[in-house]
Protein backbone atom coordinates (compact mmCIF):
# COMPACT_ATOMS: atom_id res chain seq x y z
CA UNK A 1 0.00 0.00 0.00
CA UNK A 2 1.29 3.30 -1.06
CA UNK A 3 2.02 5.88 1.38
CA UNK A 4 -0.84 8.16 0.00
CA UNK A 5 -3.81 5.62 0.08
CA UNK A 6 -2.39 4.76 3.76
CA UNK A 7 -2.93 8.39 4.69
CA UNK A 8 -6.66 8.01 3.04
CA UNK A 9 -7.38 4.87 5.07
CA UNK A 10 -6.34 6.85 8.08
CA UNK A 11 -8.19 9.78 7.20
CA UNK A 12 -11.50 7.78 6.82
CA UNK A 13 -11.51 5.72 9.88
CA UNK A 14 -12.10 7.67 12.96
CA UNK A 15 -9.75 7.81 15.69
CA UNK A 16 -10.99 6.33 19.51
CA UNK A 17 -10.69 9.84 20.19
CA UNK A 18 -13.16 11.29 17.42
CA UNK A 19 -15.41 8.61 18.22
CA UNK A 20 -15.69 9.49 22.15
CA UNK A 21 -16.84 13.02 21.00
CA UNK A 22 -19.02 11.89 19.11
CA UNK A 23 -20.40 8.63 20.85
CA UNK A 24 -21.40 10.21 24.34
CA UNK A 25 -23.18 13.04 23.75
CA UNK A 26 -25.19 11.17 21.11
CA UNK A 27 -25.57 8.61 23.98
CA UNK A 28 -26.77 10.64 26.44
CA UNK A 29 -29.25 12.47 23.81
CA UNK A 30 -30.55 8.71 22.91
CA UNK A 31 -31.24 7.48 26.51
CA UNK A 32 -32.40 10.82 27.57
CA UNK A 33 -35.53 11.04 25.06
CA UNK A 34 -36.03 7.30 25.65
CA UNK A 35 -36.39 7.84 29.34
CA UNK A 36 -39.18 10.39 28.33
CA UNK A 37 -40.44 8.61 25.64
CA UNK A 38 -40.18 4.28 26.14
CA UNK A 39 -40.17 3.37 22.89
CA UNK A 40 -36.19 3.55 22.15
CA UNK A 41 -34.26 0.51 23.59
CA UNK A 42 -32.04 1.97 25.84
CA UNK A 43 -30.88 -0.79 27.50
CA UNK A 44 -29.49 -2.46 24.09
CA UNK A 45 -28.02 1.09 23.28
CA UNK A 46 -26.22 0.76 26.54
CA UNK A 47 -25.02 -2.33 25.97
CA UNK A 48 -23.69 -1.74 22.45
CA UNK A 49 -21.84 0.82 23.99
CA UNK A 50 -20.00 -0.74 26.72
CA UNK A 51 -19.09 -3.33 23.65
CA UNK A 52 -17.36 -0.55 21.75
CA UNK A 53 -16.10 0.61 25.06
CA UNK A 54 -14.71 -2.57 26.33
CA UNK A 55 -12.42 -2.99 22.76
CA UNK A 56 -11.34 0.47 22.94
CA UNK A 57 -8.11 1.10 24.25
CA UNK A 58 -8.21 4.77 25.64
CA UNK A 59 -8.30 5.04 29.82
CA UNK A 60 -11.50 5.38 31.62
CA UNK A 61 -14.21 4.80 28.82
CA UNK A 62 -15.98 2.39 30.64
CA UNK A 63 -16.51 4.87 33.55
CA UNK A 64 -17.07 7.89 31.22
CA UNK A 65 -19.82 5.49 29.57
CA UNK A 66 -21.66 5.12 33.38
CA UNK A 67 -21.93 8.31 33.76
CA UNK A 68 -23.00 9.16 30.91
CA UNK A 69 -25.79 7.31 30.42
CA UNK A 70 -26.62 7.01 34.45
CA UNK A 71 -26.82 11.34 34.31
CA UNK A 72 -29.57 11.26 30.76
CA UNK A 73 -31.77 8.03 32.44
CA UNK A 74 -31.90 10.18 35.48
CA UNK A 75 -32.45 13.37 33.78
CA UNK A 76 -35.22 11.71 31.59
CA UNK A 77 -36.83 10.13 34.67
CA UNK A 78 -37.03 13.19 36.86
CA UNK A 79 -37.87 15.12 33.55
CA UNK A 80 -40.37 12.67 33.11
CA UNK A 81 -42.03 12.79 36.64
CA UNK A 82 -42.04 16.64 36.41
CA UNK A 83 -44.26 16.58 34.04
CA UNK A 84 -46.16 14.22 34.99
CA UNK A 85 -47.07 16.46 38.18
CA UNK A 86 -47.78 19.08 36.36
CA UNK A 87 -50.42 16.89 34.67
CA UNK A 88 -51.91 15.97 37.83
CA UNK A 89 -52.36 19.96 39.09
CA UNK A 90 -53.60 20.85 35.97
CA UNK A 91 -57.22 20.96 35.35
CA UNK A 92 -57.25 19.39 31.79
CA UNK A 93 -54.37 17.33 32.52
CA UNK A 94 -51.76 17.05 30.11
CA UNK A 95 -50.47 14.27 27.11
CA UNK A 96 -47.03 13.20 29.72
CA UNK A 97 -49.67 12.09 31.86
CA UNK A 98 -51.88 10.45 29.99
CA UNK A 99 -49.07 8.61 28.00
CA UNK A 100 -47.62 7.70 31.48
CA UNK A 101 -51.57 5.81 32.26
CA UNK A 102 -51.35 4.70 28.82
CA UNK A 103 -48.44 2.66 29.44
CA UNK A 104 -49.22 1.55 32.77
CA UNK A 105 -51.89 -1.29 32.50
CA UNK A 106 -54.36 -1.34 35.83
CA UNK A 107 -53.27 -4.71 36.53
CA UNK A 108 -49.18 -3.63 36.62
CA UNK A 109 -50.40 -0.35 38.40
CA UNK A 110 -52.14 -2.12 41.35
CA UNK A 111 -49.07 -4.21 41.85
CA UNK A 112 -46.76 -1.35 41.81
CA UNK A 113 -49.11 0.37 44.38
CA UNK A 114 -49.13 -2.08 46.79
CA UNK A 115 -45.09 -2.92 46.32
CA UNK A 116 -44.58 1.27 47.05
CA UNK A 117 -46.79 1.10 50.03
CA UNK A 118 -45.18 -2.03 51.37
CA UNK A 119 -41.36 -0.91 50.15
CA UNK A 120 -40.81 2.79 49.51
CA UNK A 121 -38.30 3.73 47.09
CA UNK A 122 -36.88 0.20 47.37
CA UNK A 123 -39.35 -0.44 44.59
CA UNK A 124 -38.00 2.06 42.25
CA UNK A 125 -34.90 0.58 41.97
CA UNK A 126 -36.45 -2.37 41.00
CA UNK A 127 -38.77 -0.90 38.57
CA UNK A 128 -35.80 0.35 36.75
CA UNK A 129 -34.06 -3.39 36.65
CA UNK A 130 -37.50 -5.11 35.43
CA UNK A 131 -38.66 -4.49 31.75
CA UNK A 132 -41.05 -2.58 31.83
CA UNK A 133 -41.23 -2.16 35.46
CA UNK A 134 -40.64 1.83 35.39
CA UNK A 135 -43.68 3.54 34.16
CA UNK A 136 -45.92 1.83 36.50
CA UNK A 137 -44.03 2.58 39.28
CA UNK A 138 -43.28 6.27 38.02
CA UNK A 139 -47.39 6.06 37.96
CA UNK A 140 -47.81 5.04 41.66
CA UNK A 141 -45.64 7.51 42.87
CA UNK A 142 -47.14 10.38 41.01
CA UNK A 143 -50.57 9.34 42.18
CA UNK A 144 -48.87 9.06 46.03
CA UNK A 145 -48.12 12.33 45.58
CA UNK A 146 -44.48 11.82 45.78
CA UNK A 147 -43.08 15.56 45.88
CA UNK A 148 -40.15 15.71 43.00
CA UNK A 149 -37.85 15.71 45.59
CA UNK A 150 -38.64 11.89 47.25
CA UNK A 151 -38.92 10.68 43.74
CA UNK A 152 -35.32 12.13 42.87
CA UNK A 153 -33.75 10.78 45.82
CA UNK A 154 -35.00 7.05 45.34
CA UNK A 155 -35.01 7.08 41.46
CA UNK A 156 -31.27 8.10 42.10
CA UNK A 157 -29.47 4.21 42.73
CA UNK A 158 -32.31 2.95 40.57
CA UNK A 159 -30.62 4.53 37.42
CA UNK A 160 -27.47 3.62 38.65
CA UNK A 161 -27.57 0.18 39.03
CA UNK A 162 -29.63 -0.29 35.70
CA UNK A 163 -26.80 1.71 33.71
CA UNK A 164 -24.53 -1.06 35.72
CA UNK A 165 -26.23 -3.97 34.73
CA UNK A 166 -26.69 -3.12 30.89
CA UNK A 167 -23.56 -2.45 31.24
CA UNK A 168 -21.95 -5.94 32.36
CA UNK A 169 -24.37 -7.15 29.51
CA UNK A 170 -22.18 -5.44 27.00
CA UNK A 171 -18.68 -6.36 28.70
CA UNK A 172 -19.51 -9.61 28.85
CA UNK A 173 -20.25 -9.70 25.29
CA UNK A 174 -17.35 -7.57 24.78
CA UNK A 175 -15.25 -10.24 26.45
CA UNK A 176 -16.89 -13.46 24.68
CA UNK A 177 -16.10 -12.28 21.23
CA UNK A 178 -13.05 -11.04 19.29
CA UNK A 179 -14.73 -8.88 17.24
CA UNK A 180 -16.85 -5.85 18.40
CA UNK A 181 -19.45 -6.35 16.02
CA UNK A 182 -19.72 -10.12 17.36
CA UNK A 183 -20.27 -8.58 21.09
CA UNK A 184 -22.68 -6.03 19.95
CA UNK A 185 -24.91 -8.98 18.43
CA UNK A 186 -24.41 -10.84 21.61
CA UNK A 187 -25.55 -7.90 23.81
CA UNK A 188 -28.34 -6.90 21.13
CA UNK A 189 -30.06 -10.41 21.30
CA UNK A 190 -29.38 -10.53 25.12
CA UNK A 191 -31.46 -7.40 26.01
CA UNK A 192 -33.74 -8.38 23.53
CA UNK A 193 -34.41 -12.09 25.52
CA UNK A 194 -34.64 -10.43 28.80
CA UNK A 195 -37.48 -7.53 27.52
CA UNK A 196 -39.05 -9.76 26.29
CA UNK A 197 -39.38 -12.63 28.97
CA UNK A 198 -41.92 -11.48 31.33
CA UNK A 199 -43.96 -10.53 28.80
CA UNK A 200 -43.80 -14.40 27.55
CA UNK A 201 -44.27 -15.80 31.05
CA UNK A 202 -47.34 -13.61 31.49
CA UNK A 203 -48.78 -14.91 28.67
CA UNK A 204 -47.57 -18.41 29.74
CA UNK A 205 -49.39 -17.73 32.74
CA UNK A 206 -52.74 -16.39 31.64
CA UNK A 207 -53.12 -19.52 29.03
CA UNK A 208 -52.69 -22.30 31.81
CA UNK A 209 -54.89 -20.23 34.07
CA UNK A 210 -57.37 -19.84 31.03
Amino acid sequence: MSASASASVVTVIPTESTQQALGYPSLFLLVLIGALVPVVPTGALVSTAAVVAFHQTAPFSLALLFLTASLAAFLGDVALYWLGRRGLTSKNGSRWLEAIRSRAPEERLGQAQAKLAGHGTAVLVLSRLVPAGRIPVMLACLLAEWPLRRFARGNLPACLAWTVTYQLIGILGGSLFPEPWEGVVAAVALTVLISAAPSVWRRVRRTKAA
